[in-house]
């Protein structure tokens, strides 16, 4: 271990701890592996138990406090990370690799998350309901789930933990929260934040480690009474399975294949910004990146002109360099995994008509750097049209009609969100009607809603659930119908 380097620790009923192994793991940054943000800790099964205990015992203090009373905790801490914003940003983008303005951006987001949340201790939790009997009072009300497992994933290192933990702690569950080893390091300045907010011990309680322990230990532990979710398909599945399995409430928010449709009356620059944006962005690493481009037969040649034009000014590198546009894939492992959709699609007969290299030249070498790439002769039945490649990927592909986008948009396992570029009110109704998206977006890009607005998707890209909003009451509370007798 390098002299000088912090280690971050566990956060466990209200105390800084190290994991019971005794063993750390390097932080790297994606723009140049010799850096170590920081050590972070390799938890076991013991910590887990350690925090699911802190988390069980706090929840009854913490359940009885008012809305108002914790309403005025999400406050604190809002104003606790806007203080510490560009300290956390910094920490971001040298952890996981995305712009410092985008860093920025999301910790912004982060702090309106916590201000929306904190006003929902003042919102009514319950209706009243007529009763046939004249004698009697019946209403609703709600109450908290309980212990509460938050597992979050490293391309939203910020925003997705508060969106999940804010509306948790408003409505009075505690927490167990295991971030992605990726992104370690920004967790525990979230955690920072919420003890230097008063948060009383045990109310939320951080550990770090790996999925197969910590977060299968979450899904699986009998006192965790539900699980919110935000990663790939293939582990979403596995966490559904084994909640149902126990009957543990649970939230997933998964993969998206999503699709932009240009037509003939788009504005074309306009739509070629939104797509460079919605897919390229964060180096394509979200699930609602745009990653399939349908152009209408009459504009298809110009927008992939204009298109290519923008893409080959994007300049990648540090995203702590102020001239880039795009940073790096987060990881060695994630660069070989877009390496390997873009030879797939070089394979099936794609035409590759810019981009699709690993970036090694200069102070790139250190890195993981990728060209933003672009296809065209992309057939629907194509592994770059149909999986999920997490990576700054364009498949452009050619229809006539409406029909024909609407019909290939939706051939694919997923639903997350869409988009389309149209002038004509009768276009815009029939995709808003049409498509299966959970997140509809007309002139604009796929990626992106606000935080107070439901988000989620449809098919296999959720469970169905809605995240942000007020539609977070719906997981982290249960309702009581109540009968009153004078």
């Amino acid at each position: 271990m390098t002299t000088g380097i912090q280690t971050y620790l566990n956060y466990i009923g209200g105390k800084w701890v190290p994991a019971s192994t005794g063993e750390v793991e390097a932080s790297i940054n994606p723009a140049n592996r010799h850096d170590v943000v920081g050590y972070v800790q390799i938890s076991g099964r013991d910590d887990l138990e350690k925090a699911v205990a802190a988390a069980k015992n706090a929840l009854s203090f913490w359940r009885k406090r008012s809305g108002p009373e914790r309403g005025e905790f999400l406050h604190r801490m809002a104003n606790i990370l806007e203080r510490r914003a560009d300290e956390i940003a910094k920490t971001m983008t040298r952890e996981m690799g995305k712009t410092l303005p985008e860093a920025k951006g999301e910790t912004a987001r982060g702090v309106a998350l916590l201000r929306y949340y904190a006003g929902e201790g003042m919102r009514k939790v319950g209706d009243v309901i007529p009763s046939t009997d004249s004698g009697g009072l019946m209403f609703t009300t709600r109450v908290p789930l309980g212990v509460v497992g938050v597992i979050t994933p490293w391309n939203f290192p910020v925003a997705i933990p508060l969106w999940k933990m804010a509306p948790a702690l408003a409505y009075g569950n505690t927490v167990v929260f295991k971030p992605a080893e990726e992104a370690a390091v920004t967790a525990t300045k979230l955690v920072e934040c919420m003890e230097e907010a008063g948060l009383p011990a045990g109310v939320v309680n951080l550990v770090m480690g790996s999925g197969l322990v910590i977060g299968q230990g979450i899904v699986d532990h009998p006192d965790i009474s539900g699980i919110t979710f935000t990663g790939s398909n293939e582990v979403g599945r596995r966490v559904g399975q084994r909640a149902v399995a126990r009957g543990a409430k649970y939230q997933l928010e998964m993969g998206g294949k999503n699709p932009v449709i240009v037509l003939e009356d788009a504005d074309l620059d306009r739509a070629v910004e939104a797509t460079v944006s919605g897919g390229l962005r964060t180096s394509g690493q979200k699930c609602t990146a745009t990653s399939r481009v349908f152009v209408q037969g009459a504009v298809y040649d110009p927008f992939k002109e204009k298109l290519l034009s923008r893409v080959k000014e994007i300049q990648v590198g540090d995203g702590m360099d102020p001239r880039t546009w795009m940073g790096p894939l987060v990881s060695e492992e994630q660069l070989q995994r877009v390496l390997s959709y873009i030879r797939k699609g070089v394979e099936e007969g794609a035409t590759l008509l810019c981009g699709g290299r690993r970036l090694e030249e200069g102070h790139l070498k250190d890195g993981f750097f990728v060209e933003p790439t672009v296809f065209e002769d992309v057939t629907p039945d194509m592994t770059i049209a149909r999986e999920e490649i997490f990576g700054p990927v364009l498949a452009l592909i050619r229809v006539e009609t409406l029909e024909e986008a609407l019909r290939l948009a939706n051939d694919v396992p997923y639903g997350l969100s869409a988009s389309i570029f149209t002038r004509d009110i009768g276009n815009m109704l029939s995709f808003i009607d049409e498509v299966d998206a959970g997140l509809v977006r007309v002139n604009a890009e796929t990626a992106g809603v606000e935080l107070q607005a439901p988000f989620g998707g449809m098919k296999q890209s959720s469970s169905h659930s809605r995240e942000q909003g007020r539609a977070a009451i719906e997981f982290f509370t249960s309702i009581k119908t109540v009968f009153v007798k004078g």
